[in-house]
């Protein structure tokens, strides 16, 4: 299956792309956790395990799988000549600016790492002790540095493949990360769109990754074919999503139509509109238990003359009423993390009970650990697949966030 195609949050998921957690893991510390934005450190091996655990289900499911580390391979086995540039680009955005230091590193890196493990590498990042004594004579700077400090950064949150861009339709945002621990994350979908046979001309593009404003996957929900919503959370801001709803509008292909763009708190915890709510069947939504109240939320279409001039009126409302008038289904159900048990509630949510996963209309995967949510979900006649979590969720994100659809049924 070649290209995107994703009209929907929960029609039945065909291909999906994920990345395995690898070494990146190990560089964490106890002291960049809050640069790198982990609030602990995953134990590899048990998170690689219950990661492949996900997987499977997923292929137990129907659902091709393919991973973020072997599509890149693929591109730069199929383009040896957009190596050097690739890795030029990587260093570059992880903040090696001098032509002396790239050079240095060019070579560590193409005389030690091929294929795959390169690719892989530059996940993981680079200490100052592996690229041996050569590489400390540069400078003062180099010669006093303790030899595990890293040169190039690594990118730990690349297992939420959910968040560099979005599938809509049959295009994608490539987004401009909140984060400068998280901008260089979107390199390997920006090669993998334009080089890779499943993708090479197949995919417009609705926003790019240079430009000014931050957008973030999880703040992108497709609630029908024709409405798109998006968050104005501490991760997306409105001109990210003016820009794009311009260039979906003017695009006369593209099916969408109304953006909502929903107002909802700049916190951690709430960090995208996906922890407020995700659909998990054609009626019923999973809820952040602290999402009572009505919401201010802005229907965005497009001009009438001009595509591009786009209409904005807000709408105050409760989050049922919203959903209801724009997915066009009566009585939606709000299932909220946790129930009325308010600890549970609080519990659970901070281990991502409402990031859920839907692979078709009321078949989701969730975290294991949440056992009061899930049994709220299961009366309520959801088939709930469960997946070991002790170790991923030390990064903050559930099965939502650790997928990106590919192409779902139509």
């Amino acid at each position: 299956m070649k290209g995107i195609c994703v009209r929907s949050e929960i029609n039945p998921l065909k291909k999906v792309l994920l990345h395995r957690p690898g070494r990146e893991l190990l560089n964490l510390t106890p002291d960049t956790l809050g640069e790198l934005l982990f609030d602990d450190i995953p134990f590899l091996r048990v998170a690689q395990e219950e990661h492949d655990a996900f997987a499977q289900i997923l292929r137990d499911n129907g659902t091709e799988v393919v991973y973020l580390e072997d599509l890149m391979t693929d591109v730069l086995s199929l383009n040896p000549k957009l190596v050097e540039p690739f890795l030029r680009q990587w260093l570059y955005e992880g903040n090696i600016k001098t032509r002396r230091w790239q050079d240095k590193c060019l070579e560590y890196l193409t005389s030690h790492f091929k294929g795959k493990a390169l690719v892989e590498k530059t996940m993981e990042g680079i200490t100052l002790k592996e690229m041996g004594d050569a590489a400390r004579a540069y400078s003062l700077q180099d010669l006093v540095a303790p030899p595990d400090d890293l040169v190039v950064h690594p990118m730990p949150n690349l297992y939420f493949t959910r968040d560099p861009f979005a599938s809509v339709g049959t295009g994608v945002f490539l987004h401009k990360m909140y984060s400068v621990t998280r901008c260089r994350e979107t390199i390997y979908a920006d090669y993998i769109f334009k080089y890779h046979p499943d993708f090479e001309g197949l995919v417009k593009r609705y926003y790019d990754r240079d430009l000014h404003a931050n957008i973030e996957g999880g703040d992108v929900l497709n609630l029908t074919e024709d409405t798109l919503a998006i968050g104005i959370s501490q991760r997306t801001c409105p001109d990210a999503i003016e820009a794009a709803a311009r260039n979906l509008f003017s695009d006369p292909e593209a099916k969408i139509r109304t953006v909502l763009a929903f107002d909802i708190p700049k916190s951690r915890a709430f960090m995208h509109l996906d922890t407020v709510f995700t659909q998990i069947d054609v009626n019923k939504y999973t809820v952040h238990p602290a999402i009572l109240g009505p919401l201010t939320v802005y229907e965005i279409t497009p001009g009438k003359d001009d595509p591009a001039d786009l209409h904005i009126k807000r709408v105050d409302s409760d989050l049922k009423h919203i959903l209801e008038t724009y997915t066009h289904v009566d009585d939606v159900q709000l299932i909220y993390c946790g129930g009325d048990d308010l600890i549970a509630a609080a519990r659970e949510q901070w281990n991502d009970g409402s990031n859920t996963l839907c692979i078709a209309p009321g078949k989701i995967v969730v975290y294991q650990r949440n056992d009061v949510s899930n049994a709220i979900l299961r009366d309520a006649g959801l088939t709930v697949l469960e997946m070991p979590s002790a170790e991923l969720s030390r990064g903050r994100g559930g099965p939502r966030c650790m997928s990106m659809p590919l192409i779902r049924a139509e």
